[in-house]
C-alpha cells in the first residue's frame, strides 16, 4: 500500500469516501506548495524538469550522459528519488553534478514539499535547471505537481510499445515522452512508430523524441532541448 497516497486503500464502502477525501486534501495541500515553488524558481530564473518513468527505463544514464554534455555551458543539479540509497545521486555527483537525494521509504513518488527540501538543500543558482528523477514509478508521480515546468514520461524499448495504452494518465499529464535505449530496438520487439501513435492517442499535444543515452544517437537533440529550457540569468 502506498502511505502517502492511498493508492492501496481498501475500496469497501465505509473506507471508500474517507479515501476520497484524503487523496482530495493531499493533492489540495500539494498543488499549493507545488504553486509556492514555482514562483520561487520563477524569481530566480530556475528551471525544474520532472522525470518519470519505470524502474529501469534509463533516466539516471540519460541524467549522467547529459550532465557531461552540458555542464561546460548550464548549472544542473538534481534531485534525487528513491525508495532507498544514494546510489544514483553518487552517480550523478561522479558525472560532475550537484545532486541530493531524496529516500521516501514506502513512498512510490516525490511530493511538491519533498521537492521544495531539496531545492533548499541544493540551493541552485540563478539560471540553473534542476532534474527531479522521481521514484520509479508510472502511477503515483504523474498524479503530484511539484513547481516543474515540464513533466516528461521516460520509458525504453525493452518496457513493450503498448505501456502508454496501459498507463495513460502519465502520458495524458507529461508534455514530452523520451524514449530511451533505442540502440537495442533491433534486438527486441519494440514498434516505435506505435508506440509513439499510442502516445498521442492518449495525448494529442505530446512531444515525442527517440535516443539512447549510451549510443549517443539522439542526445544532440535532447540536449539542445535542455538548453533552451534555461532561463537566462539575471
Amino acid at each position: 500500500m502506498c502511505a502517502t497516497c492511498g493508492c492501496g486503500e481498501s475500496h469497501e464502502h465505509e473506507h471508500e469516501r474517507r479515501t476520497v477525501k484524503l487523496e482530495h486534501d493531499l493533492l489540495a495541500k500539494n498543488d499549493r506548495i507545488a504553486a509556492e515553488n514555482r514562483r520561487a524558481l520563477g524569481t530566480r530564473n530556475v528551471t525544474v524538469l520532472n522525470l518519470i518513468g519505470s524502474p529501469g527505463a534509463g533516466k539516471t544514464t540519460l541524467l549522467e550522459r547529459t550532465i557531461a554534455r552540458l555542464r561546460p555551458e548550464l548549472a544542473l543539479a538534481v534531485v534525487e528519488g528513491d525508495q532507498a540509497t544514494d546510489r544514483d545521486a553518487m552517480r550523478i555527483k561522479r558525472a560532475g553534478g550537484r545532486s541530493l537525494q531524496v529516500n521516501t521509504g514506502a513512498g512510490c513518488h516525490l511530493d511538491a514539499e519533498m521537492v521544495a527540501e531539496g531545492l533548499a538543500a541544493l540551493a541552485p543558482e540563478r539560471g540553473s535547471v534542476v532534474f527531479v528523477e522521481n521514484v520509479g514509478n508510472l502511477v503515483c508521480p504523474a498524479l503530484f505537481d511539484v513547481g516543474e515546468r515540464e513533466k516528461i514520461v521516460v520509458m525504453s524499448v525493452t518496457e513493450g510499445d503498448d505501456k502508454p495504452l496501459k498507463y495513460p494518465h502519465v502520458f495524458r499529464a507529461a508534455s514530452r515522452f523520451v524514449l530511451t535505449k533505442i540502440d537495442l530496438a533491433p534486438h527486441v520487439d519494440f514498434d516505435i512508430e506505435a508506440c509513439f501513435a499510442r502516445a498521442r492517442e492518449i495525448n494529442p499535444r505530446l512531444a515525442t523524441m527517440r535516443l539512447s543515452a549510451r549510443s549517443g544517437e539522439g542526445m544532440q537533440d535532447w540536449c539542445s532541448w535542455v538548453r533552451e529550457q534555461a532561463a537566462p540569468a539575471s
